[in-house]
């Protein structure tokens, strides 16, 4: 089988899908030894290609191969340079990781819709990218043999804002890389963390004013945020910092690589993730992984994904957050509670469980061509 892919995720400064992605490959590494190829299309450069290969311990492994695809790496890439030779390279089945695929495809594909906020919530974005977002979204869904979401909330969001038939719609949680889950007394930082993109929907204004409270209530706390700033309209978050007088408390920095990101993971006390709406929210769940339990807020999708592994707190409700900040920091009766629940939550997230449904679906596509 004959599998391609948009790769173009995989390369530059790795973000959710591409995380979502490189986890599927090296699983799927292990599980598609015999009959299978992978073609990832990127515009990448072959000594990226080579990097990436050794990173992902894929050198070596006949079955995947890059395909470097000039012209950008944007939409018309997408739907002129990548259709064109996807619909040349005798494929039998096509996977789209990224909210959109090639329009013109001429085999079946399966798409990843990870979330619908720009149809829920289209004032987070501006007009131009909500606009672009909307339509290639909202064509590729209705085109694709199967849509994979990555929870039931957002199985149902797809169905109510894109009219898709609930039976074309298969629920794909992601994994963590297994229950790390350490002592509940082994850290002695006081360091809340966010990670992740720093869009409208979480809060970070919210996180931050908390936090000034909680510091001026012990001396000690410091706060790291960790992402690209995607918020719209633009919220300049050191000024926010600076003007809540914690400038010397609070770092922000757009990106780090894996290996420091990890390191936060595993030194934070608290990790803080204020966001009323995602598709699945994958960073608490990691956060957990290391014995660092959430303060979110109390939503639907929170609760799907979490369970009670999370401090809940309502929106707009900065005293429950300073509160809920404050209580996680200690080794408390509330903390001992999400680190005992954790072992129970984190075995429902799996990379392998997550591979084997993806690649189910892939091979249901490309069966169904030839019947």
């Amino acid at each position: 089988m004959r599998i391609g892919i948009d790769a173009r995720e995989l390369f530059g400064q790795t973000t959710g899908v591409g995380r979502y992605l490189t986890n599927l490959l090296m699983e799927w590494s292990d599980q598609c030894k015999t009959g299978y190829t992978f073609i990832l299309y990127s515009p990448a450069s072959e000594d990226r290609a080579v990097d990436l290969f050794n990173r992902l311990k894929l050198t070596g492994n006949p079955t995947f191969k890059h395909r470097r695809l000039e012209g950008g790496q944007g939409t018309l890439w997408e739907q002129i340079q990548l259709c064109k030779t996807a619909n040349a390279d005798n494929l039998d089945v096509f996977f789209a990781p990224n909210y959109s695929a090639p329009l013109m495809l001429q085999i079946p594909f399966v798409l990843a819709l990870h979330d619908v906020s720009y149809f829920s919530r289209p004032d987070w974005f501006n007009w131009r990218e909500g606009l672009r977002r909307r339509l290639l979204a909202g064509k590729s869904a209705r085109l694709a043999h199967t849509v994979l979401t990555l929870s039931q909330f957002s199985r149902e969001e797809i169905v109510n804002h894109l009219n898709i038939n609930s039976d074309r719609i298969i629920v794909t949680p992601l994994g963590t890389s297994g229950s790390r889950v350490g002592h509940i007394g082994s850290k002695d930082s006081h360091l809340v963390l966010f990670a992740g993109s720093c869009f409208t929907r979480r809060r970070l204004p919210d996180l931050i004013r908390a936090f000034a409270i909680v510091q001026s209530q012990e001396s000690r706390a410091r706060l790291s945020i960790v992402g690209d700033n995607r918020t719209y309209p633009h919220v300049d978050l050191e000024s926010i910092v600076n003007d809540s007088g914690i400038a010397n408390y609070v770092s922000i920095e757009n990106w780090i690589n894996d290996q420091d990101l990890t390191e936060l993971y595993r030194k934070a006390k608290v990790f803080a993730f204020l966001s009323e709406y995602e598709g699945f929210g994958l960073p608490p769940l990691e956060a957990l992984a290391f014995g660092t339990p959430s303060v979110m807020l109390d939503t639907k999708i929170a609760r799907e994904v979490m369970g009670e592994a999370a401090s809940f707190v309502p929106l707009n409700d900065i005293h429950s957050t300073v509160s809920a900040l404050s209580e996680l920091l200690w080794d408390s009766p509330k903390r001992r509670a999400i680190l005992k629940a954790a072992p129970r939550i984190l075995a429902r997230h799996n990379w392998a469980d997550t591979a084997t449904r993806t690649m189910r679906a892939v091979e249901q596509a490309a069966t169904d061509r030839y019947d």
